[in-house]
């Protein structure tokens, strides 16, 4: 599984998410009270797919260079 949870604060609903951990691009999608990341890849694509104000999925599409 790509999408990877970040916990929320549930006293608070604040997130905490080291970036310097992070070496490369991320994103961070949050909906229907879930927070998610994933790492973008090198080439490709990331698509936020959604129905109803609600994220229902998220695709890649990935490539490299000839």
């Amino acid at each position: 599984m790509r999408l990877k949870n970040v916990d929320i604060n549930p006293k608070s609903g604040k997130i905490e998410l080291d970036i310097l951990k992070q070496d490369k691009p991320i994103v961070l999608v949050v909906s229907d009270g879930r927070v998610r990341f994933t790492e973008l890849p090198v080439h490709g694509e990331t698509i936020v797919v959604t129905h109803q104000g609600k994220v229902k999925r998220v695709k890649f599409d990935e490539g490299e260079d000839f």
